[in-house]
């Protein structure tokens, strides 16, 4: 299949997941249509430069997401890395900055 059909395909599945329309599709329709789910990898330095930009310091980004500051520290070093949930939610927050904003309260 041409790749101007696939993407063609792959936009018109994503139009139907996004319209409410009770869809579903099994991991090989997909793969048979061309759709592919990316993989999610979050370096240590994209995490770091996403804190700074958000402008948080370790222990603050660690009560946003849950987890300990000792965690944070370890994902900017290199020495852990997060879970792959946890990638898709740097990923969510790098594309929207504000999105766990109703998680900080007055």
């Amino acid at each position: 299949m041409r790749d101007s059909i696939k993407k063609s395909i792959g936009s018109t599945v994503q139009d139907l997941l996004n319209s409410g329309l009770e869809v579903s599709f099994t991991k090989k329709e997909l793969k048979d249509l061309g759709v592919k789910i990316p993989d999610v990898e979050f370096p240590p330095e994209k995490i770091t430069k996403l804190r700074k930009q958000m402008n948080l310091s370790q222990a603050v980004f660690a009560d946003l997401l849950n987890v300990s500051p000792s965690t944070i520290r370890q994902w900017e070093q290199g020495k852990r890395t997060p879970s792959g949930s946890t990638q898709v939610l740097l990923e969510l927050l790098e594309k929207s900055p504000h999105l766990l904003d109703y998680r900080l309260t007055a």
